[in-house]
């Protein structure tokens, strides 16, 4: 695959975190630049447009000098988790009204018979029905009637509807009835944002495709006003260049197609540093990692395999810990769009800190957030957090965060965990260890839920920690899951934003195709295929070099659910199909522990997927200061077995290829990194910060 010539100008990233926006900046000659600044929620926006400005003002260059603006943010899963999305009607055909409601008989809590499943984002008197009917193999068996379509659009005119999905019996197969639906509620329902199920999931299911285009519904008006007031922001303040959104695929796209598609941008703020940790990682030789981002509202962990993310169709999103997993299911919305496998836990840097109705310590899941953030920013926030443990620790930085621009007191950290500890009849130091550990427990979840709960072992991976709060608290958590080596990289505090400047762009179509695994398959597989690429380069507009990947979902004949192969490009024969068999086995094996032999195996849908690579350089040439490196000590509590050690404040670049023993800090603008006592730490040539622990942990 040729490359992108270099890009002619700069390209910046901004990731809006629940307490932190970062902005990175990549050169055309690949050095990196960062900024970070509180999140503004009255308008996300704001903190955008600034923080760009201010970044841009500081390297001296012109904003018409912006090639591109790369954008991940957590507007769609917060418009879900918090129920403010668009008043949303479902049109679905007559005996289908209540499928949100049924659901999958699977739920979260197995000992818990009294559990009620989340409410549907359509309640009931929204959910209408209509005489019309499909069968499976696209025959119309009761035709629409077209009077009854138009007597339903003014009654959802008159109920203020702001948005409508279309869900109809087999549309996969044949979308005729949805499309003449869609035709007569655009003129009718001017300006509402309208979602159809052949558009969004052409994909049988009749339930994860229901709640897929309900969530495409629910969340467009949202994240179209958001995404259009941001491309104003930026065109008032003098920055054109393109826009472009991850996907929770781990793709960037034009903004003008995520609007159309939403529900492919739910979970696009995690996707970013997985990417990025991929990529880079990679690059310096490490294929096997396990991410962990840990900033300050929550804590995220993923999969890379032999440099390779981990991507799922079988997710749910707004149910408390956001995962995937086949047997767990119930807690939130279906999602059956591709997004990158990251498990997420509420434990962040904010989270807040109280003794519970029996008298134990607890941290999280609630957080102080961006206002008033944990107590010791001095901003109105009086409850303890784990930031203002990791302050009394002598972890942070007692003075200021993020190279001044967020002013400490420790005295406010010191008085709020100390009401915890005066409660707890314990002295403030250990208090302050115990909401460490306490954290790092938490997280151990998301990281557990991505490896061992998949047959994983995390002691064969390399910890890959970023965000605010990743270095701090990775080697304690390494320690606790028997991994010895731990990867800080450059620009980790923003990494979610830096992780944005190296990420494909990406388009994706699906086709659901129920046929036998057979002779007959490989000239209707190729025409199918060659129809999707078509689809993909006509709405990835280039006249560049693509890279076409082709997957095909299969099952055993009577299988219920089915799993991904992927198909390798070329000509279409018989041997193409005895590999995409072989593969399908090898992965039913992988996943259940067994195959069938000579079993039937059916194609369910097919999917292509073309990629562009990021324009400019491929990896990180060179790091831009942005403060002086730390120097002098400060006392360091590292547990009672270790007590307050006078430890040394290093900056990055006083490491080298040399390995230097632990304690000490490792102060940056982004973030902080803690090497412990019986830890050693280096620099590699990729700038990326080495942790080796002994094995069984640091001492």
């Amino acid at each position: 695959m040729a490359e992108h010539e270099p890009a002619i100008g700069y390209r910046f990233a901004a990731d809006i975190g629940g307490t932190f926006t970062d902005i990175a900046c990549l050169s055309p000659d690949g050095v990196l630049a960062t900024r970070k600044l509180p999140s503004t929620p009255e308008d996300y926006a704001r903190a955008i447009v600034d923080g760009i400005g201010a970044l841009a003002a500081e390297l001296g260059i012109g904003l018409d000098r912006l090639e591109e603006v790369l954008h991940a943010s957590t507007i769609a899963t917060n418009a879900i988790l918090e129920g403010k999305g668009a008043r949303t009607a479902l049109i679905t055909t007559r005996g289908f009204r209540d499928v949100l409601e049924l659901r999958r008989i699977r739920v979260p809590r197995l000992y818990e018979p009294l559990y009620e499943k989340p409410a549907p984002l359509v309640p009931r008197r929204h959910r209408f029905e209509l005489a019309e009917r499909m069968g499976p193999a696209g025959e119309t068996l009761i035709p629409l009637d077209l009077d009854e379509v138009r007597a339903l659009a003014a009654r959802l005119a008159e109920a203020e509807i702001e948005a409508v999905a279309v869900c109809f019996l087999h549309s996969y197969a044949n979308s005729g009835h949805e499309r003449a639906v869609a035709e007569i509620l655009r003129e009718a329902l001017p300006g509402r944002f309208l979602s159809i199920s052949c558009d969004v999931l052409p994909e049988i299911r009749e339930y994860e495709r229901t709640s897929t285009t309900v969530v495409n519904a629910y969340i467009g008006p949202v994240v179209a006003d958001y995404l259009c007031s941001l491309q104003q922001r930026l065109g008032e303040a003098g920055i054109a260049g393109r826009l472009l959104m991850m996907q929770s695929s781990g793709g960037t796209l034009d903004v003008a197609q995520v609007i159309a598609r939403p529900a492919t941008v739910v979970e696009s703020g995690p996707a970013a540093g997985v990417v990025g940790a991929a990529r880079l990682g990679g690059r310096s030789g490490h294929g096997d990692l396990i991410t962990f981002d840990m900033g300050g509202t929550t804590a995220k962990a993923s999969l890379v395999e032999g440099g390779d993310v981990v991507a799922t169709d079988e997710y749910e999103v707004g149910g408390g810990i956001s995962l995937n997993s086949r047997m767990v299911k119930g807690g939130g919305y279906a999602l059956k769009l591709p997004v990158i496998d990251v498990s997420e836990v509420g434990a962040g840097g904010g989270s807040i800190v109280r003794i519970d109705a029996g008298g134990a310590l607890k941290v999280g899941p609630d957080s102080a957030g961006a206002s008033p953030g944990p107590a010791c920013y001095g901003a109105g926030g009086t409850e303890a957090t784990v930031t203002d443990a990791n302050v009394v620790l002598g972890y942070l930085n007692p003075d200021a965060l993020a190279g001044g621009s967020v002013p400490i007191d420790a005295s406010l950290s010191r008085a709020a965990l100390g009401r915890i500890a005066d409660a707890l009849g314990r002295d403030l130091l250990d208090v302050a260890h115990g909401v460490h550990r306490l954290a790092n427990a938490t997280m151990m979840r998301a990281v557990k839920a991505v490896s061992t709960y998949r047959g994983r072992d995390p002691r064969d991976f390399t910890l890959f920690a970023f965000g605010g709060n990743g270095g701090v608290h990775a080697a304690a958590l390494a320690a606790e899951l028997g991994m010895t080596h731990i990867l800080v990289p450059p620009g980790a505090g923003v990494f979610s934003a830096v992780g944005l400047l190296f990420a494909d762009f990406e388009v994706s179509h699906t086709l659901a195709w129920r046929h036998p695994l057979g002779a007959d398959a490989p000239a209707l597989l190729a025409g199918h295929l060659a129809a999707l690429e078509e689809k993909v380069l006509a709405e990835m507009r280039t006249h560049e070099p693509v890279r076409l990947r082709w997957r095909a979902d299969l099952r055993y004949r009577g299988q219920g659910f089915e799993l991904p192969v992927a198909i390798p490009r070329g000509p279409v024969t018989e041997e193409t199909l005895a590999a995409i068999r072989a593969s399908f086995e090898a992965e039913h094996i992988r996943s259940y522990g067994h195959a069938l032999g000579n079993h039937r195996v059916d194609f369910v849908s097919l999917r292509v997927t073309g990629t562009l690579p990021p324009r400019g350089p491929s990896g990180i040439a060179g790091v831009r200061q942005s403060i002086a490196p730390a120097a002098g000590d400060r006392p360091v509590y590292f547990g009672a077995g270790h007590g307050l050690i006078a430890t040394p404040l290093i900056g990055r670049t006083a490491l080298d290829g040399v390995a230097r023993a632990g304690p000490f800090v490792i102060e940056e603008y982004e973030g902080t990194t803690l090497v412990p006592p019986g830890a050693t730490a280096a620099r590699d040539a990729d700038d990326n910060i080495v942790i080796r622990l002994p094995d069984g942990g640091a001492s």
